[in-house]
């Protein structure tokens, strides 16, 4: 079977982000469960429980799941430049009344180590998002049986994936929330909105095309899928079911937020992400350009989000979510899936009789 036939053979060709911080196996689960595909987030996971997790999953359902990895570099930076960043961040800290962390031995888990890992448990698919693999990387997947998905946003990273190899290609539009996973061009040049991406590249490349970015219910679905898509990515549109692992004051500030509330940041994590606007995102921004790349802020923020998170203060959280994050609603993860798959159905009908096709 080729990617295209495994989409095809979903009951609902939704697939379920992955979202570092607010999904695990049980929403991966749920969503199985309910006909789509379930993604499993290992981007900060260590490679040693990338298997265990991966197998628990496989117990759970006979249904296909995807996993998801960062393609990082080591990160190697120079001791003054942490010392700088830490500085900068110290106030914020003190806010919280937490210590300001010592310099880190490690940023963020292997990747040639997960990647090992990956392989040897043998999910059906594998997503990659912020860099691309090399052609050797994808044929060592592609041999152990797995699928490969790389992250584009553009048409010219869509038809790199091509080129080395991929099954198959997740276009994420400047809609997108979470990190934004460009790699050919500045983030300035990649902030294609979802529906002319979807249309770009599945003009452009002859791999199958799952839609990302702003699609928060089944119209969006619909949408997508008649721009060529053979799938929708959703993530923001999980942020508040019950399964998902995002936390308290997180799901506060989703319910509390404006009709417009997101912005492109890099001052969390040193990659530009976009999430809910609060206090550290507009007060770093004079700065933002200067502060470490991604792993480095990430792992020197990793103790103040914490912080954050037990004080119940979002104004200090990497409140990670899409364009649209208003239509974000509570419930059961299955019934979510299920509803906006018939949604998507309405629409069609809707479509068919607004256009006269039988």
């Amino acid at each position: 079977m080729s990617l295209a036939g495994l989409l095809d053979t979903l009951p609902i060709p939704i697939v379920q982000a992955p979202m570092v911080g607010a999904s695990d196996a049980g929403l991966a689960l749920a969503a199985a469960r309910a006909g789509g595909l379930g993604t499993l987030a290992f981007g900060a996971t260590a490679p040693d429980d990338i298997g265990p997790a991966v197998q628990a999953l496989r117990a759970a359902t006979d249904a296909p799941f995807a996993a998801n990895l960062f393609v990082t570099k080591p990160a190697r930076p120079d001791a003054g430049e942490v010392e700088a960043a830490l500085e900068r961040l110290r106030p914020w800290y003190e806010r919280l009344g937490a210590p300001l962390p010592e310099l880190p031995n490690s940023y963020a888990p292997d990747f040639a180590a997960q990647l090992d890992a990956l392989i040897a448990a043998r999910p059906a698919v594998a997503s990659f998002t912020f860099d691309i693999l090399t052609p050797s990387q994808v044929a060592r997947l592609r041999q152990a049986g797995i699928f490969v998905v790389g992250t584009a946003k553009t048409v010219a990273e869509a038809r790199a994936w091509a080129e080395v190899g991929a099954d198959g290609v997740c276009v994420q539009g400047a809609e997108a929330g979470g990190h934004h996973g460009n790699f050919l061009a500045d983030i300035d040049a990649s902030q294609i909105g979802t529906l002319a991406l979807t249309a770009t590249v599945a003009a452009a490349v002859d791999i199958p095309v799952i839609a990302a970015g702003g699609i928060m219910d089944g119209r969006g679905v619909a949408a997508v899928l008649a721009l060529g898509a053979k799938a929708a990515q959703m993530g923001t549109a999980f942020l508040l079911a019950d399964q998902a692992t995002t936390s308290a004051p997180w799901r506060a500030a989703i319910a509390a937020a404006p009709d417009d509330p997101t912005r492109l940041t890099r001052a969390f994590s040193g990659r530009y992400a976009r999430g809910i606007e609060n206090r550290f995102m507009r007060e770093m921004r004079a700065v933002e350009r200067d502060l470490p790349a991604y792993p480095v802020q990430n792992r020197l923020t990793q103790p103040l989000r914490a912080a954050a998170t037990a004080a119940g203060d979002p104004e200090m959280l990497s409140l990670w979510a899409g364009q649209a994050v208003k239509l974000a609603g509570p419930g059961d993860a299955e019934t979510l899936l299920r509803r906006w798959w018939s949604e998507a159905k309405e629409a069609a009908r809707g479509l068919a009789a607004r256009t006269g096709v039988a």
